[in-house]
């Protein structure tokens, strides 16, 4: 009784747009935050004219369109010219939508920015954002996806089958230290992966200087809903299983938690590393640096935790 309720309420209408749209904007994510750290793309689309900016969005929306034809982020695949050219265009906006947040967020995007700039920034900062969105489906599969498919063309279980339990696949050891430390170890490897390339860059250290107060605490919450989305609510590979399992300190919030402070610890390390950390410079500046760092590390951790 109680699965046929959860399989009920997961096939509303209004869950699965809310899950594919949140399964676009993570891809998004993953495709799109380490040009985010890119100050020549913010030069760039300040000074592109209206005619480039065309250019531009017609070429992102080609490579959606092709996209959306083999993979998408929508969990029933397009099946017509038409549904793939709404889901491309579709595609374009989620990426529009992350990079204007994320440019507002990192102060790239403020009230005294010249319009013109400010829409230059945001498309150019948007195609491999957009480009990530029609990927979602590709990054990482939903292990449930077959299954679904199945049932979209008809295929109809046998009532033994219908009644036999369904085995839960595990993804490490069941002695729960071990899975732990198999998380943290995936953490940290996501977290080398999507943040080395940025580390030692100017841009984090031109992002202090523009990020402080709420707007830190902003990013913050951002990297936070980032690392529990991806995870627990993209509906991305195995996430039934992650919500299963019995590692230490394994629940959805607390291991959101513990994980973004493991991403941290990588950022710091990574600075470290490339000597962007000034030891005679204020506390705080190293602070801030670390959690500007964090955003892009947090969210490779969160895919090296689904990776595994």
């Amino acid at each position: 009784m109680a699965s046929s309720k959860r399989r009920r309420k997961q096939n509303s209408p209004l869950r699965r747009e809310l899950n594919d749209l949140v399964r676009g904007i993570c891809g998004g994510f993953l495709f799109g935050i380490p040009l985010l750290y890119t100050m020549e793309v913010w030069w760039i689309g300040s000074s592109v004219s209206p005619a480039q900016l065309a250019g531009v969005l017609l070429t992102t929306l080609l490579g959606t369109y092709l996209l959306s034809r083999t993979g998408g982020f929508r969990k029933s695949q397009a099946t017509t010219e038409r549904e793939a050219l709404q889901d491309a265009v579709e595609a374009i906006a989620l990426g529009i939508l992350c990079s204007f947040t994320m440019l507002v967020v990192l102060r790239q995007v403020i009230f005294d920015t010249r319009l013109s700039g400010a829409i230059g920034k945001i498309i150019f900062e948007s195609v491999p954002f957009s480009l990530g969105v029609a990927l979602a489906n590709q990054f990482l599969r939903n292990s449930d996806d077959s299954a679904g498919s199945d049932e979209e063309k008809g295929t109809v279980s046998t009532p033994s089958e219908q009644s036999a339990p369904r085995k839960v696949e595990r993804l490490f050891p069941e002695d729960n230290l071990n899975e732990t430390i198999s998380d943290i170890g995936a953490t940290l490897l996501g977290a080398l992966i999507v943040a080395f390339s940025v580390a030692p860059t100017d841009e984090v250290t031109v992002l202090v200087a523009a990020i402080d107060g709420p707007w830190l605490l902003l990013t913050v919450l951002v990297s936070l809903l980032l690392s529990y989305s991806i995870v627990f609510q993209a509906d991305f590979t195995r996430q039934e299983q992650r919500r299963l399992q019995q590692g230490l300190l394994q629940g959805p919030l607390s291991e959101t938690v513990f994980s973004y402070l493991l991403s941290l610890m990588a950022a710091g390390l990574m600075l470290s590393f490339f000597g962007k950390l000034d030891l005679n410079a204020p506390v705080e500046i190293a602070f801030r640096q670390i959690l500007i760092l964090g955003l892009p590390a947090t969210i490779g951790g969160a895919a090296g935790r689904l990776a595994v």
